[in-house]
């Protein structure tokens, strides 16, 4: 057994990354070390007020889980108001975005299976 805290994990600048815009936007890889080899990925992601990332498709399904502030997800057909205790699934190959609202920060774990081949697909 690990125990992990998600405070004690460095958060990793990924504002410049292709993927996000409109706002900064961080990246805590909380399980990387701890799974050695285990083929899932989990991460915690801030967004700053406004930052949302582009539309996207990943390999493999995709689970979040809201933690701090307002935020949406969203596919091509319909935007979705998400707020801490949130849990949503999304399936491989899905056309997806999410981000914080325009006047909340945001931040939601990440679970993706491994590996994971990610392709933007638009503007969100």
């Amino acid at each position: 057994m690990e125990i992990i805290n998600l405070n004690d994990i460095a958060t990793t600048e990924v504002t410049d990354n292709p993927l996000f815009y409109g706002g900064q936007v961080g990246l805590q890889p909380a399980l990387e070390e701890a799974l050695g080899g285990e083929k899932i990925g989990f991460a915690n992601v801030k967004f700053a007020k406004g930052a949302k990332n582009k539309f996207h498709t990943h390999t493999t399904s995709q689970v979040l889980f809201v933690t701090e502030g307002t935020g949406i997800v969203a596919t091509r057909e319909r935007e979705y108001t998400v707020t801490p205790g949130t849990f949503i699934f999304i399936p491989a190959g899905e056309d997806h975005w999410h981000g914080a609202a325009d006047d909340s920060a945001f931040a939601h774990l990440s679970i993706l299976g491994q590996p994971s081949e990610m392709e933007i697909t638009g503007e969100g």
